[in-house]
């Protein structure tokens, strides 16, 4: 699911566990084809959450914030706990494992975590599906208030050029919220369900989904195009509203739940556990340069 990335350090959510993983650039010459890859990323640690929704996760410092939809709240890791609940919507009224608003997406400012959307504003078990197609919301995380409401399953709110963005999945659009009065304008509609965003300068890489055949999504906009939707990263230009740019998955994937960008990183690599090669491939601290405390790492594979 969420996929956070900061320098070197990228962590990665998934159904019951929280991955980090670290860049290994010593390594990454050696992976075939050899001498193209500039970066490899290892996995370093596993923290066990069990199945509590995590959608997106976000770094602040050197801690990493993340959305516990079951649980509708705001939280941070410690090795003691499955998960530490931090904040959680103002609507809702009791730490209880029901999914009760869908809080999924969350957006940092200044490495605070800032503003979260949500598809309902319920307090019930799952009651933000009887009103999926206008019942979405975004909420400022310090004041607790909302920003703005009747959204279309709204998801991935950013915080870029000084402006609060947000992907409105239920009409596959991608809008910019003006904060002090909650008003939307759409900068454009795009080819799928818009989940997942990252942004630099004027560009916006948006993530694009088909709909599930079982999912249910009555009453929803996008479900009007449901045969022409694509799967994909499109980027779109801020200034124009413009698709300068489709990545298209034409088989196998058919989803997207995050998008993020590596700096400077053109071809990397994420070494998982399908094969045997986590098992020979080892990074150690080298000898300490003079006067200096700083280890320079160095890699052994084989």
């Amino acid at each position: 699911m969420g996929i956070a990335v900061d320098g070197s350090r990228l962590a990665l959510g998934t159904r019951k566990e929280v991955w980090t993983f670290h860049d290994a650039p010593d390594i990454a010459p050696r992976i075939e084809p050899a001498g193209q890859h500039d970066a490899c990323y290892l996995p370093r640690s596993s923290h066990v959450t069990g199945d509590i929704g995590v959608h997106e996760i976000a770094y602040a410092g050197d801690e990493l914030w993340l959305v516990s939809t079951r649980f509708s709240c705001l939280a941070t890791l410690d090795p003691h706990y499955s998960f530490v609940p931090r904040w959680r919507p103002p609507f809702i009224s009791a730490l209880a494992a029901e999914d009760r608003c869908h809080l999924n997406g969350l957006a940092m400012v200044e490495s605070q975590p800032r503003y979260v959307t949500a598809l309902g504003t319920t307090d019930v078990r799952d009651g933000w599906r009887a009103d999926k197609s206008q019942g979405g919301c975004i909420v400022d995380v310090p004041s607790s208030e909302f920003v703005t409401r009747g959204l279309s399953m709204p998801h991935s709110p950013r915080w870029h050029n000084g402006q609060l963005w947000v992907l409105e999945s239920g009409t596959g659009s991608f809008a910019l919220v003006d904060r002090a009065t909650g008003n939307r304008q759409t900068v454009a509609r795009l080819p799928g369900f818009t989940r997942g965003m990252a942004m630099l300068s004027h560009y916006a890489c948006v993530g694009l989904s088909k709909i599930r055949a079982s999912s249910a999504m009555d009453g929803v906009p996008l479900a009007e195009r449901r045969s022409e939707l694509k799967c994909g990263v499109a980027v779109v230009d801020l200034r124009t509203g413009a698709i300068v740019g489709l990545l298209e998955f034409q088989t196998a994937v058919e989803e997207i739940f995050d998008v993020q960008l590596l700096p400077g990183v053109r071809f990397p690599e994420i070494v998982g556990f399908q094969q045997a090669t986590i098992e020979h491939t080892f990074v150690v601290p080298g000898k300490a340069r003079e006067k200096s405390l700083v280890m320079k790492p160095y890699a052994l594979s084989g």
